[in-house]
């Protein structure tokens, strides 16, 4: 796969199909939601539930049979090894449930992710939280939406920061609490939000927030969907080492980002 056989105008056609995936991933993982589900522990001893791989279930052959020309990197299937063949830099990252410990505290903050890389970089997502009833997506190249219960989308843009200061959102699940405050300690911070999953790219994306900084580690499929939304809106994920984070590498495993709606 070449940057010319993912043109902008197919990016374009591909974005409402990608979104109903998510969706439809969405509404399975709401049934589970609601009638039980079983929790068992993977080889890294994070969790997972039958929602996960039910969505992973409807994703994968969904994406396969939309582009069966780009490979699938999803997140279940990758912790079992099972890693299809990849050729190049283009690539759909997949977590069919990102936030699995917020939905089995049932906070409500998880989301599902589908991001399009070309040449190791994002340009296509959606950002999907079920039980919220939002979306935050990419319609096309430099453009992203947000919709709320199924409606159309409204077009969003991350915002500059205000003079009273940066909103900044993070993580409830994870730690480098110490690493966040050495970061924070010379900007002038007007609020502090918490918040799980992927869900906190798109609350950057349409201005909710201005900066979320993460020191601890992820996987691509956790970055990619949210990273296109916030590029989308103006905004930019930056690896610690400097320059944008980058997609395809061999072990999917990204270092800390520092994520900004408009970097000062």
């Amino acid at each position: 796969m070449t940057r010319a056989t993912l043109t902008d105008d197919r990016l374009e056609a591909l974005a409402p199909n990608v979104r109903a995936i998510a969706e439809d991933a969405g509404r399975v993982i709401m049934d589970i939601y609601a009638r039980g589900f079983t929790v068992s522990e993977k080889a890294d001893a994070t969790p997972v539930t039958d929602a996960d791989h039910a969505a992973e279930a409807l994703i994968v052959p969904r994406l396969q049979a939309l582009t069966p020309d780009i490979p699938v990197i999803s997140e279940e299937a990758a912790a079992l090894g099972r890693l299809p063949r990849r050729d190049g830099l283009t690539f759909w990252a997949v977590d069919p449930l990102d936030g699995t410990r917020e939905f089995i505290a049932r906070s409500g903050e998880f989301s599902v992710n589908i991001g399009l890389i070309r040449d190791g970089i994002p340009v296509l997502g959606v950002v999907h939280g079920p039980a919220l009833g939002v979306s935050f997506f990419t319609t096309g190249t430099g453009r992203a939406e947000r919709a709320r219960a199924g409606d159309a989308g409204i077009p969003i843009a991350s915002r500059a920061v205000p003079g009273a200061g940066l909103t900044v959102i993070g993580s409830r699940s994870h730690g480098s609490s110490c690493k966040v405050a050495a970061f924070l300690a010379d900007k002038t911070v007007a609020e502090r939000r918490i918040m799980g999953s992927a869900l906190k790219f798109g609350f950057l994306a349409d201005g909710s927030a201005n900066l979320y900084p993460r020191f601890g580690p992820t996987s691509e499929w956790d970055t990619a969907a949210g990273h296109a939304v916030v590029r989308a809106a103006g905004g930019r994920v930056i690896a610690v080492e400097g320059g944008e984070l980058a997609y395809g590498k061999p072990d999917y495993l990204n270092g800390g980002f520092i994520a900004w709606g408009r970097a000062p």
